[in-house]
C-alpha cells in the first residue's frame, strides 16, 4: 500500500511542480504587459530604459497605477518562479523522505540565493 503512494505521489509531484511554472509564468508576463502597455500609454517607450528597481514603492505603484510597479512586479515574478518550483520540489521531496533530493534541492536554492546576494551587492 504505501508503495502504491509513493507512485502517485511521485506521479502528482511533477504535474503539480509545472503547474507553478506555467502558472507564475503566465501571472508575471500579464503584469510585464500591463506595465508595458502603462508606459506606452503615458509616451514612454519600453526601449528607452527603465525606472530603478524601488522594492518599497511596489505596492503604492501599483495602487497608483504607476508603469513601474507592474513592470518590476513581473521581472520579479517571472525571476521567483524556478525557485518557487524548487521550493515545492524540496516540499514533495521531503514529504517522500527522499533525502537526497532534498540536499540537492537545499544546494540549488543556495546557489540561486547566492546569485541574487551577488546581484544586489554588485548593482
Amino acid at each position: 500500500m504505501s508503495e502504491l503512494r509513493t507512485d502517485r505521489s511521485a506521479a502528482d509531484l511533477e504535474p503539480a511542480l509545472a503547474r507553478v511554472l506555467q502558472a507564475g509564468t503566465y501571472v508575471s508576463i500579464g503584469f510585464v504587459a500591463v506595465g508595458t502597455l502603462l508606459l506606452l500609454g503615458g509616451g514612454t517607450s519600453p526601449l528607452a530604459g527603465g525606472p530603478a528597481l524601488t522594492v518599497g514603492r511596489l505596492a503604492s505603484d501599483i495602487a497608483a497605477g504607476r508603469p513601474e510597479g507592474f513592470l518590476w512586479l513581473g521581472i520579479l515574478g517571472i525571476c521567483a518562479t524556478p525557485a518557487l518550483r524548487v521550493v515545492g520540489a524540496l516540499l514533495g521531496f521531503w514529504r517522500r523522505g527522499e533525502r537526497n533530493m532534498v540536499v540537492v534541492a537545499i544546494l540549488i536554492l543556495a546557489v540561486v540565493g547566492a546569485g541574487v546576494i551577488t546581484g544586489v551587492l554588485a548593482g
